[in-house]
């Protein structure tokens, strides 16, 4: 199973995340769609491979990801060893610094990058764009459906 774990503040992480959960259906890979608030260590022990969805705030991955990383950190240590993941994130300018802390995180649970970042950048720059509700083009969210079918066809052929 593909454990698509996201979160989203203003609905393009929510967008990239649904895409992605669309993609991953015509791969053929059982997934899960989990919010960051609600999913668990079981539910990453029971996935064979990862997608992480989140936006990028102030140069970092938002709260609500950076809490699920937190609660399952020491329960998934030694135990998703391997497995696949990749990760989509919102950004209004840049996108680096989360993916950096992303990257950062996983390393701790050893698992290995199968795709590059998708960073969607929304020009989100001053206080009225950052707070409105995001409208993604469809080539970004063609970019998540193509992601979500590459890590559910690997999983499912064994590539990964």
């Amino acid at each position: 199973m593909l454990a698509i774990i996201w979160h989203s503040r203003t609905g393009a992480a929510r967008a990239m995340a649904a895409a992605a959960a669309e993609g991953a259906a015509q791969g053929g890979a059982a997934f899960a769609l989990l919010s960051a608030d609600v999913a668990t260590p079981d539910d990453c022990v029971a996935a064979q491979g990862f997608l992480f969805v989140c936006p990028e705030n102030l140069g970092s991955m938002s709260g609500e990801m950076k809490a699920f990383f937190d609660r399952c950190y020491y329960p998934l240590l030694g135990r998703i060893e391997g497995r696949p993941y990749a990760t989509a994130i919102a950004a209004g300018t840049a996108g680096q610094g989360t993916q950096g802390q992303i990257d950062r995180i996983v390393t701790g649970w050893r698992l290995r990058r199968v795709a590059p970042p998708c960073i969607v950048l929304t020009g989100a720059d001053r206080p009225d764009s950052i707070l409105a509700t995001k409208s993604l083009p469809h080539t970004a969210l063609q970019k998540c459906r193509d992601l979500g079918q590459l890590l559910s066809t690997g999983m499912e052929m064994g590539a990964f």
